[in-house]
């Protein structure tokens, strides 16, 4: 029997382990977006190489990718809470050498590439462990508003973050690290504090290639979870605009530095301002109809920012996309949630969060290369029809996620 969704905004944080959980995501994410910043800058002001900062992001996706059999199979035969803690302090391990390197003067790419391979290493793992623990904290009804309040704590995180970084980096890069280093050892402490949560797990059954492959077997069979995840991938590797902001910002509007962070911002605005709404008013009827909504307002979003020659135009197309993706977002990790078991969740958040990796630095490399060959304008506006495109072709191909209603959990499970 389903349960129906809460109607109380706070309904997550009625649970002390969610709320624990809750500030323990938001400080390591903002630690994360300072150590972003402060090694790019610092990256760049060292080496005075652009290459290097595209390796940077490199190497710290590669290893979800090339570990995607393994981190999620961890995740479901593991205390999920015992392993994002393991993560956090392996995280506070790098930055503190990421520190030690900047204080001893030694700082330097190969060195750095070492760390981050191992950022990377800790972030994948901990990606399907954390993604599949919140449903562990909190019952059925409350689910989609802890995925609202989740979404809003790594939105605000990314628009802060950033920023903080910068102030800090300009202040020292020994501040920026220091800082980072405070707020992840919190977090760490944070998620050590929750009582150990209820997880279904079997971790007597041997580990083979049947196992191991589950997640991709359960998503591949329940198309709710197929439709979800692809429409992701191939919206966002469609309509990604976000490695060309500073071309817009420099040659097309004429901003300057300043208008790059205005344009940065935008879509987390308008990102926030929807995932506040949610948790206040989570969507109770016609789920599926919302998200393929959402996903056709970001590739218009996408096409008028392309067009746009006017600064004011062009932000508001940004906050619209970061709004409407966030409307997706919201259906679809609530989806992902609630139609998994939570046995394979692990393995399926391991599935999904390298789709969306995918999705991201596949989307930027195809904006990238559409604009090295017909122009940055082109290649959004393209890209934004694509998205549209994709949502149509992907209601008509999945019609039982278009027809969903509410975000509960199947009745048979």
């Amino acid at each position: 029997m389903s349960v129906p969704v809460s109607d109380d905004r706070f309904a997550a944080f009625r649970h002390s382990s969610y709320t624990r959980f809750f500030f323990c995501r938001f400080l390591a994410a903002f630690a994360i977006q300072i150590v972003s910043v402060a090694v790019g800058w610092q990256m760049y002001d060292v080496t005075g190489n652009a290459l290097y900062l595209g390796l940077i992001g490199l190497f710290q996706f590669l290893p979800s990718l090339l570990l995607i059999l393994v981190t999620g199979t961890v995740a479901d035969r593991y205390n999920r809470r015992a392993i994002v803690a393991g993560c956090l302090l392996l995280g506070c391990l790098c930055t503190g050498a990421l520190l030690g390197l900047t204080v001893t003067g030694t700082f330097s790419p190969w060195p750095v590439f070492a760390i981050l391979i191992v950022f990377g290493i800790e972030r994948a793992f901990m990606g399907p462990a954390v993604q599949s623990l919140a449903p562990n904290l909190v019952p059925e009804h409350a689910l989609p508003n802890a995925v609202a309040w989740n979404s809003s704590s790594w939105q605000t995180a990314s628009i802060l973050g950033p920023v903080a970084g910068g102030l800090l980096y300009g202040a020292s890069a020994t501040a920026a690290y220091s800082v980072a280093l405070a707020f992840m050892l919190a977090a760490a402490v944070l998620i050590i504090s929750i009582p150990k949560p209820n997880q279904q797990r079997s971790a007597s059954k041997a580990v083979n290639l049947s196992t191991i492959l589950a997640g991709f077997r359960f998503i591949w069979g329940e198309k709710v979870v197929l439709g979800a995840i692809s429409l992701d991938l191939f919206a966002v590797l469609l309509g990604g605009a976000v490695a060309l902001m500073p071309v817009f910002a420099r040659d097309i509007l004429e901003l300057g530095p300043w208008g790059l962070g205005l344009l940065r911002a935008a879509p987390g605005i308008g990102a926030i301002v929807v995932a506040v709404l949610l948790a206040a008013y989570p969507i109770k009827h016609h789920a599926g109809t919302f998200m393929f909504v959402g996903v056709a307002l970001f590739g218009i979003g996408t096409v008028v920012f392309g067009l746009s020659q006017t600064v004011w135009l062009s932000i508001g197309a940004l906050m619209l996309m970061g709004a409407s993706d966030m409307i997706s977002v919201y259906v679809r990790e609530s989806l992902i949630m609630l139609w998994t078991p939570d046995e394979v969740r692990g393995r399926v958040n391991a599935v999904n969060m390298v789709f969306v990796g995918a999705s991201n630095e596949l989307g930027e490399f195809r904006a990238g290369t559409m604009a090295h060959l017909i122009g940055a304008v082109p290649a959004v506006v393209i890209g934004g029809f694509g998205t549209l495109a994709v949502a149509v072709i992907w209601a008509m191909g999945f019609p039982k996620l278009r027809k969903i209603d509410s975000l509960d959990a199947p009745s048979d499970r």
